[in-house]
């Protein structure tokens, strides 16, 4: 029964200390998923020390189960908010939420670090920002500070098209011509129309008018001036 109690204990024991050290320390990650991948590492690494290679696997296989487990009990309503942290407010109405901040252990400079990557300078603009349950921060501006919208000013705007790509890095991608019902003829043809050479191509897409569109490794501008400046010491 030792197969199954230890990797329970240290599943559910490595669980609460992940749950007790907070959300900023697994940011991006659910607190399970980050304890399923650091188990696993060290259990599969465990035979390259020991020659029990058939425990490793077994290990394993049972912290695969638990993970399942866990996963399929969150998406019970009433046992997530037990297992899943909840949001932690940081931010309302343009007011800093302290007892958050010291929740979840994040540093002003941090908040204020993380407000300008979402592109937020000054957090009166804000109506809402909360640490998610995973560590990532989102942000909801007032009404006022958000972009506008084509709704907001009543225009209809036409369906979002994303442009196929038919060649990515001198390679024809096929089964993206035979979605588009085109051919290999037909994407030569047009490519060298166009001056160009398939091992020269960088990415060809079809655009939403059909026609195809090139960039190649040679830059259409050459020019030197100032809108042509590159970082670093390329000049």
């Amino acid at each position: 029964m030792a197969f199954i109690y230890n990797p329970l204990l240290i599943f559910l024991f490595g669980y609460i200390f992940l749950r007790i050290t907070g959300k900023k320390a697994v940011s991006q990650m659910h607190s399970f998923d980050m304890l399923y991948i650091l188990i696993i590492g060290n259990v599969i690494s465990q035979p390259m020390q020991k020659d029990n290679v058939w425990q490793a696997l077994l290990f394993t296989f049972i912290v695969m189960l638990l993970y399942k487990l866990f996963m399929w009990l969150s998406l019970n309503n009433k046992l997530r908010w037990t297992l899943f942290e909840s949001p932690t407010v940081l931010i309302r109405n343009g007011d800093i939420d302290r007892t958050g901040l010291r929740k979840v252990r994040l540093p002003m400079d941090e908040l204020l670090a993380q407000l300008r990557v979402k592109g937020f300078t000054d957090t009166r603009n804000i109506a809402l920002c909360a640490m998610e349950d995973n560590g990532q921060i989102s942000v909801i501006p007032k009404s006022n500070f958000r972009p506008v919208q084509p709704g907001d000013l009543k225009i209809k705007v036409k369906r979002e098209f994303i442009p196929i790509p038919v060649i990515m890095d001198g390679q024809i991608i096929d089964h993206n011509l035979k979605y588009l019902k085109l051919d290999r003829e037909w994407l030569l043809k047009r490519v060298k129309q166009k001056g160009a050479d398939v091992q020269n191509v960088l990415l060809a897409t079809i655009t939403e008018s059909g026609t195809l569109h090139i960039d190649t490794n040679n830059p259409h501008n050459e020019d030197k001036g100032p809108y042509s400046y590159k970082p670093g010491e390329d000049n």
